[in-house]
């Protein structure tokens, strides 16, 4: 990213470029499309797809061929296919504990609850809560803290109960 704040010539830019590309989303029927120029990112995503997304984080079951399923520490030997995944919602700074120096918000082996936080994702200097939409037991945290993460990563691994 630049050393520099982007100036008002880059934002007007930046902005024709959005109102360009919007109505790809729309009349073309897309949820999401994703630009990169150097090394700026630009997604847009449609109303319709922060809807599916929420304001915490979707799981999604994993399957035994999932390649993430198969890899990490192994914790307690569960079947991979019992497992939910935690994604990013979106792509961002991830943190698992409030504060430096402060215990996380969930450990392997810990019970989580539905709309429990499990970390804060930073992005574009905002601080989100990540919540979990399963209740069950933590199997493996996948994500490092203060680990750059990108949009449907698996953060957490959890046993629903």
């Amino acid at each position: 990213m630049a050393d520099h704040p982007p100036d008002q010539a880059d934002v007007t830019e930046l902005i024709a470029l959005i109102d360009r590309l919007e109505p790809l989303i729309v009349r073309g029927g897309l949820a999401e499309i994703q630009i990169e120029a150097g090394d700026t990112t630009l997604t847009l995503r449609a109303p319709s797809a922060f809807a599916a997304m929420g304001t915490g984080a979707v799981s999604i079951p994993l399957a035994p061929s999932d390649p993430v399923a198969a890899t990490g520490p192994a914790s307690p030997i569960v079947a991979e296919s019992t497992l939910r995944a935690i994604v990013a919602p979106l792509t961002g700074v991830f943190y698992r504990s409030p504060s430096p120096g402060a215990a996380d918000y969930v450990r392997v082996g810990g019970e989580v609850n539905a709309g429990q936080v499990i970390g804060l994702l930073e992005a574009m200097k905002l601080f989100n809560e990540i919540k979990s939409d399963v209740t069950g037991v933590v199997r493996r945290i996948a994500a490092e803290s203060g680990a750059l993460v990108k949009t449907r990563q698996v953060l957490i691994e959890v046993e629903p109960t």
